[in-house]
């Protein structure tokens, strides 16, 4: 069993000399070695073990994705102390009560985050000093820059290396490596406790389903606070000796969300980590780019997109009967359209890997089909968090991969008796990535690991393939008036992909006689409607349309519809509440994995939901629908 310390040696023993980590300078972008990085981290690490720093210690990092990023949190296991990582989207309360709770003594920030720090220093008694990783005027007498603790690891590496070696070669397997906080549905977030084998095993794990070169490169475009990106970004490149890049980090996080297409084209790296809600900007980027072109390259776009989804179908089924006939005109549109889309993505980008949320179908179609596959995987924290992946290996559209080998799973019915394949349950796993528990919270690890078993709480099942399917959350499912059970997610991502007039949805059914939806409306498209047939805005014309042409959006997936064999009539929207604020991280009700939070929407929209069984509420064109869409169409 290994330490992410252990790793880390074995790693730069084997590949002194290859680039590690690559960030941007002057720019171009600049690599240190495996062995450089290595020196770096003894010198950090030796600055925290100067300042008093001891095992079991929490230090918390809040930061941008960049080099002293990595550098840090290495620094911070090798003294024996634990990394809280710690989101950039978080502040006030919900940042305070993360460092009150993890009881952090030292914070590690970066310049554009120590605002959110300062303002809240005084109510946090525990923690003793701040390390600002970037210039600062002026610093209290107990904090520090950067390079403070360099030179103060310079001095005591002078006569002091061997305790630097006994504190490293103290930590232990399952000793904790990091406290990483979910984004909770409730007011308490709870801490997920990682010990160093969490990660080393789902780096073994992770490995069995895909090779990495050494050539490899990837430009980590997520969040380091969550282990996915530490888990198939920082250790998995690291344990095959390729190598990281780090997103130039702007002013605003606008300005480092404009530099990611700028950084893919500079750094072209070989894979990419992300989430369905940038595989949808990819997409939509693309889209606008072919558009610009006239309708003609359009046209011929949706036709090369129309036969390639017509031959790819699910990937692992490709070709084949009347279709294998496309194969040379497919040859000859990747020659003259998909080959410069992918030079976008700087012409050698082998994959995507998705995880977060469930991608749609049509988005793996259309990233498969333009030759840089987006292969959906599925984990979750508490697992560290990689259960399943589809690869190029091995893949079907439409999955959520193969599972990771050194992994038991089982797909259980409401009272934990195992179902057999193809059978929808909860997925339930065992292995080495299983996490320690929650930090400070016994109860909740007792309902979470039963027996050396994580119930994940999501729901699936395994084909006779050995590819898994997950389906939603198995305690958000919906249940009729007659106790049947049913996913809603399918439903909501289908319409949402579907339709330009819905922008969000949830459905609601808790043993009722029909389901009923929330609905964010999409302003800009009822818009350009109502432009179009020269309706006005303040009309209560204009409240008509609006609202009919969310009604004929379900219409579609009803009996005779387009859409009609997709799902039963019986989980389709029976009436709707339209909503004049969408779901987002600043409202509460999107996590930082931008999951909504179907709990916490239920509980803001109660009344509008009740209001919904009622026979005014069932009735579309009601007045607080009506008011929604003035409301929107006045803005």
């Amino acid at each position: 069993m290994k330490t992410i310390i252990d790793l880390f040696e074995e790693s730069v023993n084997r590949f002194p000399n290859n680039p590690y980590i690559w960030e941007k300078e002057e720019n171009e972008f600049k690599s240190i070695s495996f062995k450089e990085t290595k020196d770096e981290v003894y010198r950090l690490a030796a600055g925290f073990l100067s300042l008093g720093v001891k095992k079991d210690d929490r230090i918390a990092l809040l930061s941008e994705g960049r080099k002293l990023w990595v550098l840090s949190e290495l620094a911070i296991l090798y003294t024996g102390a634990v990394n809280i990582p710690l989101s950039i989207k978080l502040e006030g309360p919900d940042l305070q009560f993360r460092l009150e709770h993890s009881e952090t003594s030292i914070i590690v920030v970066s310049g554009n985050q120590s605002p959110k720090i300062e303002s809240i220093r005084e109510k946090l008694p525990l923690v003793k000093r701040v390390i600002y990783l970037d210039r600062k005027e002026k610093v209290n007498e107990t904090d520090l820059l950067i390079e403070d603790l360099y030179k103060l690891g310079d001095e005591y590496l002078k006569t002091n290396k061997e305790k630097l070696i006994e504190a490293y070669k103290a930590v232990k397997p399952n000793d904790y490596a990091n406290i990483s906080y979910t984004s909770g549905t409730t007011a308490d977030p709870k801490g997920i406790i990682l010990s160093h084998r969490n990660y080393t095993a789902n780096v073994e794990q992770a490995l069995t389903l895909m090779d990495i070169p050494q050539h490899y490169r990837t430009l980590i475009i997520l969040p380091l606070d969550h282990c996915f990106g530490h888990v198939a970004g920082i250790y998995s490149f690291m344990a095959m000796g390729a190598s990281i890049g780090m997103v130039q980090v702007g002013k605003t996080p606008l300005d480092t969300l404009k530099n990611i297409p700028v950084n893919i084209k500079e750094l072209k790296p070989s894979i990419l980590l992300s989430v369905p809600a940038l595989a949808k900007n990819f997409k939509k980027n693309i889209e606008n780019g072919i558009k610009a072109k006239g309708s003609k390259i359009e046209k011929l776009f949706n036709h090369a997109l129309d036969i390639s989804y017509k031959y790819n179908k699910e990937g692992w089924n490709k070709g084949g009967d009347l279709t294998v006939c496309y194969k040379p005109l497919i040859w000859l549109y990747d020659k003259i359209l998909f080959k410069k889309i992918r030079e976008g993505f700087g012409g050698k980008l082998d994959f995507f890997i998705g995880g977060g949320a469930l991608l749609d179908i049509e988005l793996q179609r259309f990233f498969y089909t333009i030759g840089v596959p987006m292969f959906q995987g599925y984990g979750l924290s508490e697992a560290t968090p990689i259960i399943s992946s589809n690869s190029l290996k091995k893949h079907k559209l439409g999955s959520s991969g193969h599972l990771v080998k050194y992994l038991d799973l089982k797909i259980c019915d409401d009272n934990g008796n195992e179902l057999p394949v193809g059978q929808k349950g909860e997925i339930i796993i065992r292995g080495e990535n299983v996490m320690i528990g929650y930090w400070k919270n016994p109860k909740a690890t007792a309902e979470t690991i039963k027996n050396g078993w994580l119930h994940t709480g999501d729901m699936g099942y395994m084909d006779k393939d050995g590819f898994l399917y997950v389906l939603g959350r198995f305690k958000s499912l919906l249940i009729a008036s007659d106790g049947e059970k049913y996913s809603p997610e399918g439903i909501e991502e289908s319409l949402v992909q579907h339709s330009s007039f819905v922008d969000q949805v949830i459905l609601y059914n808790n043993q009722n006689a029909y389901t009923t939806a929330l609905i964010v409306p999409s302003k800009e498209a009822i818009k350009r409607v109502l432009n179009e047939k020269q309706i006005k805005h303040d009309s209560s014309e204009a409240e008509e349309e609006a609202i009919k042409l969310i009604t004929s959006e379900i219409a579609r997936y009803k009996a005779g519809g387009e859409m009609g064999d997709m799902f039963p009539d019986r989980w389709l929207p029976a009436s709707f509440a339209l909503l004049d604020e969408g779901f987002t991280e600043q409202n509460g009700l999107v996590n930082s994995t931008m999951k909504v939070m179907r709990g916490k929407v239920e509980e803001r929209y109660k009344d509008r939901i009740e209001h919904l069984y009622t026979p005014e509420g069932k009735n579309h064109l009601n007045d607080k629908n009506r008011q929604v869409i003035r409301k929107l169409l006045s803005n």
